[in-house]
């Protein structure tokens, strides 16, 4: 059993956020004759500009004391000694950003992780896809309807899913939004976290009216039986440890939009080291991860915990570049692989990956992403991925690491805490036909919270066997 390293107060809140923290400064330190890939078509600079400005003078959203301190963590997962548990919206909405909304997705995020940790005896990273998730890369820059053609929906920090000319406008000042939002969503999360609300003797409660007339509800059920009397017990030996009422959650979302993150980039008074502040782990998504670009220049000048999504097409010289690239040094916690092969792929193309890590020395965090690579669209002409799919190539990814004696040590979720159908299968076998029923992502379609849950029970079953 690992002990957290628990944070004393002052360490959370380590700027001051107007010494050494200007915007001349952090500019300096990246390269701006790097091309940045999958960016807005801003129409209006001065507005840019404006949005920027407005943005610099915020307060962080996070603090470097807590990248440092999820940086340890990952350290620990990549170890094998912890695993790390990462999940939410596709692409989040300001109008989705309700209380019910977030609470939802909270407490999905953590039956899974309770499920996990109690199946595995392992701790559980938390980490949501939550707080900033807002821009979104995509295959075309146009979408065309009915003869009409009008710039692609890159996400509620871009433009707006409406289909008309207005809607589909790419405004700066929605970055503004972002933040806000954000912020909102952060100060709700800590709420729910620290208030008592993810105390681990109310996984009862966190059932109540979500998925007690599912078919995995009686199986959550009489996992949380066996929680409450083993957590009665440690009470009637006169431990009652405080660290069951709180749980640490991270934020986590793809830096995608090089003005939102530089502008929300700050220097870390202690070490005067870089930190992008508005989210404790980003990643670099597969179209933006050019090792001359600007992504991943930013990437490699921040300090935050980092994840890289790597596809089929990734070869090992690849992995290895990315690698000296993002994390020179070998910092444990430093750098996330996370692994998005599709269920048919997976088996064949991650040996030869780790292998050529392993063999580099690397300290890696290898998480599987089941979701991007298993996107097909169905008769009916909605995007969706089978629950089959997604459980295969998890089950893949953990027979890959097992041949190859490494840890499998997370895995990266598009869920809902809302009961969508948007992924067919699963327990309650949702079919093609049902999608229309509720098909309600922005983007990309998500488990459901029972389709979620159902798939923790069987990653725990491989975590405890592995």
């Amino acid at each position: 059993m690992v002990n957290w390293p628990r944070q004393l107060p002052e360490l959370l809140y380590p700027f001051p956020m107007n010494s050494g923290n200007s915007s001349a400064q952090i500019e300096a330190l990246f390269n701006a004759s790097l091309t940045a890939a999958q960016q807005p078509s801003w129409p209006d600079k001065v507005a840019v500009a404006s949005a920027v400005a407005e943005l610099r003078s915020f307060p962080p959203l996070v603090f470097a004391g807590e990248c440092d301190n999820l940086k340890e963590r990952v350290a620990l997962a990549a170890a094998g000694a912890a695993f790390w548990l990462q999940g939410g919206d596709c692409a989040e909405t300001f109008a989705g950003a309700t209380a019910d909304s977030i609470r939802n997705r909270i407490k999905t995020i953590l039956q899974m992780a309770a499920v996990l940790q109690y199946g595995a005896s392992l701790p559980v990273i938390k980490v949501g896809r939550m707080a900033g998730q807002f821009a979104k890369p995509r295959s075309n820059d146009t979408e065309t309807r009915d003869g009409v053609t009008l710039p692609a929906y890159r996400g509620d920090a871009v433009n707006d899913l409406e289909f008309n000319e207005k809607s589909r406008t790419h405004d700066p000042n929605r970055m503004v939004k972002v933040y806000n939002t954000s912020a909102a969503t952060l100060n709700l999360v800590r709420a729910f976290t620290q208030g008592g609300f993810a105390d681990i003797r109310h996984v009862h409660e966190w059932n109540k009216g979500f998925i007690k007339d599912s078919k995995i509800g009686p199986r959550y059920e009489a996992m949380a039986k066996e929680i409450g009397r083993a957590l009665a017990f440690t009470k009637s030996a006169g431990v009652d440890p405080d660290g069951f009422k709180t749980v640490d959650f991270y934020s986590s979302h793809e830096a995608l939009i090089m003005e939102y993150e530089k502008a929300l980039t700050r220097i870390d008074s202690r070490t005067g080291d870089a930190y992008d502040v508005s989210a404790h782990f980003i990643w670099i998504g597969e179209r933006t991860r050019q090792l001359d670009g600007a992504h991943m220049d930013f990437a490699a000048k921040v300090k935050n915990p980092i994840g890289v999504k790597i596809g089929p097409k990734t070869t090992p010289d690849e992995a290895l570049a990315i690698i000296k690239k993002l994390n020179p040094d070998n910092e444990p916690g430093r750098l996330t692989f996370i692994t998005r092969m599709g269920a048919g792929k997976i088996r064949e193309i991650l040996p030869t990956i780790i292998s050529a890590v392993t063999k580099s020395g690397a300290k890696i965090l290898w998480v599987c992403d089941p979701m991007h690579g298993n996107t097909y669209e169905a008769p009916s002409g909605y995007k969706t991925r089978k629950f089959d799919d997604v459980m295969d190539e998890v089950r893949g990814f953990f027979e890959v690491h097992k041949a190859c004696g490494t840890h499998p040590g997370g895995i990266h979720i598009e869920l809902t805490g809302d009961d969508v159908t948007e992924c067919v299968g699963g327990g309650e076998e949702i079919s093609h036909e049902d999608l229309a029923t509720r098909y309600e992502t922005a983007c990309d379609p998500r488990l459901n919270h029972t389709q979620a849950l159902e798939l923790a029970f069987l990653v725990a079953e491989m975590l405890r066997d592995r």
